[in-house]
């Protein structure tokens, strides 16, 4: 055990605390991996939060390590009802498209049409409205659905969700 919960815990909220850190030991020893993955179940909001950014790094790195955990990520993780945990979900979904069998991919379409529909939190709605537009470049049933959202997010009175929904249409609209 690496005691990967107590080193998450502490510190600023936005801060990273030890996260690189341990980022660097699961890429050295990848069977440590699970034991940072159950960091998601603690109850501490500020370990979850790290480790979303963890795991995020690590898929950038390696992503093979995440892979057999595409199944957890698309029913345990999604479940978890935090900002932190959503967009970085969207973020694994598009870096893992590749890699997901297409039940896992509709399963990770219906999370973040979900997320795009109900979701409040601005970095969750950019996040979600980057992959869906991408992935609806060739499913028109997705880009029917995500449309209507995206327009209803240009009023938005944040500028990064109403200039990225401004974006994602233009987007949309050249392809």
């Amino acid at each position: 055990m690496k005691n990967f919960e107590e080193r998450l815990k502490g510190g600023h909220p936005n801060s990273l605390g030890n996260t690189i850190e341990i980022v660097e030991e699961v890429l050295a020893e990848n069977k440590h991996f699970n034991e940072l993955f159950n960091c998601y179940f603690s109850d501490d909001e500020v370990v979850r939060l790290r480790t979303s950014n963890a795991i995020k790094r690590i898929c950038k790195a390696k992503k093979s390590i995440l892979i057999p955990y595409i199944d957890q990520f698309l029913t345990e993780i999604a479940q978890i009802d935090q900002a932190s945990t959503q967009w970085t979900l969207s973020q694994l979904f598009e870096m893992l498209e590749k890699d997901m069998t297409e039940n896992q991919i509709e399963e990770a379409k219906k999370i973040m049409k979900r997320n795009l529909a109900n979701h409040n939190d601005w970095i969750v709605l950019n996040e979600t409205m980057a992959t869906l537009t991408k992935w609806s470049k060739k499913d028109t049933k997705l880009k029917d659905f995500i449309v209507p959202h995206l327009e209803r997010l240009t009023t938005d009175g944040r500028k990064s969700v109403s200039g990225r929904a401004k974006k994602m249409i233009a987007q949309l609209e050249k392809d």
